[in-house]
């Protein structure tokens, strides 16, 4: 089968706290007349390796998924082979057209019209004005915009901007389709669409490479999958073995993150997450079984005298399953160091390994920190109970108070039984 993709030590670095720049030969060439040994000069920034020699190969009509955690480099990968941005060192070969979805209404135009972004997106994908009219209906009934192709994009909520985006990706029938966790923004029944879609898109001889947290997706739709870890390649092979390599790696118990430095603190000049606790209630032999309440304790700072905040806990599964979630509740804050908490009782997890993302929201609505990954724990399996030792389906398992009578009496029908000598 036909290499598609082929990439030889890909490596990217990065400046700590400084975009990426472009320059012009003109921009070049007045810096050397004006300071001729600037050139010479070394530079001080703080630099880091999103990527570092990544090599891979995608055949022709593959479904790839890529792995790991925030910050790992899957989607500086990505925008490598979408040409978005050079690589410091290595090279990539592709061969057919790309489509690719990185961002939420990556290439749109605030101020034109669904239907002109539709028509603009097509023509930066290199597709004729024949082609993206033939497709056009099909685009806007898969986004479900029928009503608001001809409203301009600016006044689009975050989901309507991506489903537009990802239909015009996937129907004008690019050969190698790039997506990135942009799916999240969707909601479940769109998630479905897209992913029957990229398995239409491979289905037809086309390749699809994509990030997820959602493992259960990639299950479903990856053939092979590459781990990545720190900006390497970790593992690489069989999607369901490359998952449960990285799942069993990423259980360990971290029960606790701290920000000592608050000019470092994730966050902005509105508010500041300080730290993010588990504290097991009455925790037996140190460990966290399904009988164990949980406290959780969130702290941050705040810096707007009151601010409408509400703090958010997002719990997942390590296939990036939300379990629950659940908020503060919305009201002024004093500036200062303000702490919430809130308590899972006992007997209502299920066993198997957790994390939470922390979220803070201003007026109801504006989303303003999401830290993810800030803590995560295990829950084990407390006293067994008569004969069963697998772990019961479901996410949670609460213990419920159930009730049990009988109503009708009936009578006993007398039978005789004859004994086998």
């Amino acid at each position: 089968m036909t290499t598609v993709i082929h990439a030889e030590k890909l490596s990217k670095r990065y400046r700590i706290g400084e975009r990426e720049r472009y320059h012009t030969l003109r921009d070049v060439l007045t810096r050397a007349l004006r300071s001729p040994l600037s050139f010479l000069r070394r530079s001080h920034h703080e630099t880091f390796w999103a990527l570092r020699d990544v090599s891979l190969d995608v055949r022709e009509g593959e479904v790839l998924g890529l792995i790991g955690r925030n910050g790992a480099g899957k989607t500086t990968l990505l925008k490598i082979l979408s040409r978005i941005t050079r690589p410091t060192s290595g090279w990539a070969e592709i061969r057919g057209r790309v489509g690719s979805l990185l961002e939420v209404g990556t290439g749109f135009h605030p101020e034109l019209t669904g239907r002109e972004n539709t028509f603009l997106s097509g023509a930066i994908l290199g597709m004729s004005k024949a082609e993206i009219e033939r497709k056009f209906d099909e685009i806007v009934a898969f986004a479900e915009l029928e009503k608001f192709i001809d409203t301009p994009v600016k006044h689009y909520s975050s989901g309507m901007y991506v489903r537009l985006a990802f239909a015009v990706a996937a129907h004008l029938e690019p050969e190698i389709l790039l997506v990135d966790e942009v799916l999240a923004v969707g909601d479940a029944g769109f998630q479905k669409k897209c992913l029957g879609r990229m398995s239409d898109v491979s289905s037809h001889g086309r390749t699809v490479v994509f990030v997820s947290h959602n493992m259960t997706a990639m299950r479903r739709l990856a053939s092979r999958a590459i781990w990545l870890d720190g900006g390497q390649i970790a593992d690489s092979g069989p999607v369901a073995e490359v998952i449960d390599h990285y799942l069993r790696k990423n259980n360990e118990s971290n029960l606790e993150s701290v920000w000592e430095d608050e000019r470092t603190a994730p966050g902005d000049d509105r508010v500041r997450l300080r730290s993010v606790r588990v504290i097991p209630l009455a925790a037996a032999d140190g460990l966290i079984t399904v009988h164990t309440p949980l406290r959780i304790e969130f702290t941050y700072w705040n810096y707007v005298p009151g601010a409408v905040l509400n703090v958010s806990m997002i719990l997942n599964d390590l296939e990036e399953t939300c379990v629950l979630s659940g908020g503060s509740g919305h009201g002024p804050r004093p500036a200062g160091l303000v702490r919430s908490t809130v308590t899972i009782p006992g007997d209502f997890l299920n066993v198997g390994s957790y994390y939470i993302n922390a979220m803070i929201v201003k007026d109801g609505s504006v989303g303003i920190l999401l830290q993810n990954n800030t803590v995560s724990f295990e829950v084990v399996e407390g006293e067994v109970v008569g004969s069963w030792y697998g772990r019961p389906p479901g996410a949670v398992r609460p213990k419920f108070h159930w009730e049990t009578e009988t109503f009708e009496r009936r009578a006993v029908m007398a039978s005789t039984v004859t004994e086998q000598r």
